[in-house]
């Protein structure tokens, strides 16, 4: 497997491999959605299959509940499990105070309740994703479809007076129609180059009429794992406030992952 891996992918594969190593027996755990928390659901497969893992898995779209299902883990809701004993995630970004830009894969509304609903948060992501300032990859906010035009251009005049250094937004296509969320809610994607309090920013818009939620996950995540092309793995914890560095080996795999490697 690893051969036919570009480097991303192999720094997502290790950073889901070396995250899976915090799932217990007995967890019930958030599984995130985007191409790099699917690495880690195979991987949490393959533990389910090789190892006898025993966990309860709550998803955070439908497509994350469908590949948990195929790999073997136990699904079940948010409701069922009433709190999660841990989340892992992807993120689009992350800065040095580990506040996140998610919802790239438009669901960030679950992902947002399953992260909270948890004791301890741990994003995996490639290198590529650590920035100094949020803001380079597009915000997004999910807005109901009613009256979303108005909303998009209360947003939009609302940024005038936020620390951003962009301030236009687009709505997120599904080829000719909008995208749609599980929640049959519209996305849109603001483009701010750079966000100077994204804090403030993030009470700002969610007291908006219209906007749902919005990507900025501030004081959420506990724990980054990076991974890297050459194999290395970094272990960043801001409550313990640690850095580990590990190398992971690949490893040949069966077709658990041979989809993934397209």
């Amino acid at each position: 497997m690893s051969s036919e891996l570009s480097p991303i992918d192999k720094a997502k594969f290790v950073a889901a491999k070396r995250a899976a190593q915090f799932v217990e027996n007995g967890m019930r755990v958030g599984l995130g959605t985007g191409s790099t928390a699917a690495w880690l659901v195979r991987c949490l497969g393959e533990m389910v299959r090789d190892e006898g893992l025993k966990i309860k898995g709550v998803p955070t779209s439908t497509r994350t509940a469908q590949l948990a299902r195929e790999v073997g883990i136990d699904v079940i809701s948010l409701d069922e499990a009433k709190w999660l004993d841990l989340t892992i995630d992807g993120a689009d970004e992350f800065d040095g105070d580990l506040n996140l830009i998610k919802g790239g894969g438009g669901a960030l509304l679950q992902e947002k309740i399953v992260a909270t609903a948890s004791d301890q948060m741990v994003v995996i992501a490639d290198i590529g994703k650590e920035v100094e300032h949020l803001g380079a990859f597009p915000l997004p906010i999910e807005v109901i479809p009613f009256g979303w035009q108005t909303t998009q251009a209360l947003v939009e005049e609302t940024l005038i007076s936020m620390d951003v250094l962009g301030r236009s937004s687009t709505l997120r296509m599904n080829g000719d129609r909008p995208f749609h969320t599980d929640e049959g809610n519209h996305i849109l994607d603001l483009h701010l180059n750079r966000i100077g309090n994204p804090r403030q920013l993030a009470l700002v818009i969610n007291q908006m009429p219209g906007v749902v939620e919005n990507g900025l996950f501030i004081d959420i995540c506990d724990t980054v794992v990076i991974g890297y092309g050459d194999g290395k793995v970094e272990v960043r914890d801001i409550n313990e406030g640690t850095v580990a560095t590990e190398r992971l080996d690949f490893v040949e795999s069966d077709n658990l992952f041979s989809d993934l490697s397209d």
